[in-house]
């Protein structure tokens, strides 16, 4: 057992459903306090999702040195261990994604993938074999060495600080309140909501949601955990295209972190951002929705088998139909992929809103089928 690791994600959650609403009970509630709370929220938050994940484990965009320094800063205050840790494990992950070397594997359960996996260790760690890459950075290396004392300074004691300058300036608060609200609420609270919103990736993400670009693998996309994490919830897409530093592609789809990274490139502070091609992303959605249509008709066969049915035969009929339909459009996108076709904005829209038709059409024939059964 990880005892250190153990005890502070146990005690930090404690402290929050206890101490937190004692300090309320206390002091009352403050909106400088809770502005400061967001604030650390979003910094830390931010600095996993862009930093962490996107920029050193995927290499999905390049960054100047003082976008490096903050997310290492922050990212060390969200108690996530160092960047080069995070990243090999996070590597791993999507190396052997579903099997026992997969680190926060989710066959091995719920909590296991959600928090267990750090606090229970089955084998040895292995040794940071798989970031060479980062190891080559300077300032990757200065937070390795650093992430604890890092993490304590601006985690607890700069908010704390901030706290108390904050109530000797004003009068709003006592300086013990004011220093205990930047400790407790920016603090303690907000590094346990946000390493919670990491696991749900790692835990709900491959348990709930859709998987609209492949089923090959338990990830899943859920726009609820997209909410809290800063765009990470799409996650099906994610592990189909790892090196994107998109996770929500489709206009509708909150990713805040993508934004940040486009903002911050056109300061000249990121650059390289590297994207899918539309016409591969629409292909892994055709093949995905090819697959459902074939699960379709086999489950419809079987009933025909076991009692005649003109409604049963109307609907195999009309998936085959649609079956020829993404035959067509399957080759067309690897055609274009093939030969590094870009189709047009327009083509791709008309091509992507009939796939969505079909997946319509599939959950409608997928009632029909239970009904029938």
């Amino acid at each position: 057992m990880e005892w250190v690791t153990s005890i502070f994600l146990i005690s930090t959650a404690i402290l929050t459903i206890t101490a937190v609403p004692w300090y309320f009970w206390t002091y009352g509630w403050d909106w400088f306090i809770f502005c400061l709370f967001i604030f650390f929220y979003l910094a830390t938050g931010m600095s996993i999702t862009v930093g962490y994940h996107r920029l050193f484990s995927h290499k999905s965009f390049k960054a100047k040195w003082p976008v490096k320094l903050f997310v290492l800063l922050f990212g060390a205050a969200a108690f996530e261990n160092a960047a080069i840790w995070w990243s090999a494990e996070h590597r791993k992950h999507h190396k052997h994604v579903d099997t026992d070397d997969d680190p926060y594997d989710i066959s091995k359960g719920f909590f296991w993938a959600h928090m267990g996996w750090l606090m229970f260790k089955l084998k040895p760690e292995p040794p940071l074999d798989n970031v060479g890459d980062l190891r080559k950075d300077k300032l990757v290396m200065w937070q390795y060495k650093w992430v604890h004392l890092i993490s304590f300074i601006v985690s607890f004691g700069v908010p704390a600080l901030i706290g108390y300058l904050y109530a000797i300036s004003t009068g709003n608060l006592s300086p013990l309140g004011g220093t205990l609200g930047g400790l407790l609420i920016p603090g303690v609270a907000r590094v346990v909501m946000v390493q919670h919103a990491t696991f749900c990736i790692n835990s709900l993400c491959h348990m709930i949601g859709k998987r609209p670009y492949s089923t090959s693998h338990s990830a899943r996309d859920s726009w609820i955990a997209a909410i809290f994490t800063m765009g990470e919830g799409y996650h099906n897409y994610h592990h189909e295209f790892q090196w994107d530093y998109r996770n929500g592609v489709k206009p509708w789809q909150l990713d805040p972190s993508k934004w940040i990274i486009w903002t911050l490139s056109k300061f000249g502070m990121t650059s390289d951002l590297k994207r899918v091609p539309d016409e591969r992303i629409l292909l892994a959605e055709s093949k995905e929705t090819k697959r459902q249509i074939n699960d379709q008709i086999s489950l419809f066969q079987e009933s025909l088998s076991n009692s005649a049915s003109e409604l049963v035969e109307q609907t195999i009929a009309s998936l085959e139909q649609l079956s020829d339909r993404l035959n067509e459009i399957t080759g067309e996108l690897q055609s274009a992929a093939k030969e590094k076709i870009n189709l047009s904005r327009t083509k791709l829209n008309a091509l992507s809103h009939e796939l969505r038709s079909m997946v319509s059409e599939i959950e409608s024939f997928g009632k029909i089928s239970l009904a029938s059964a």
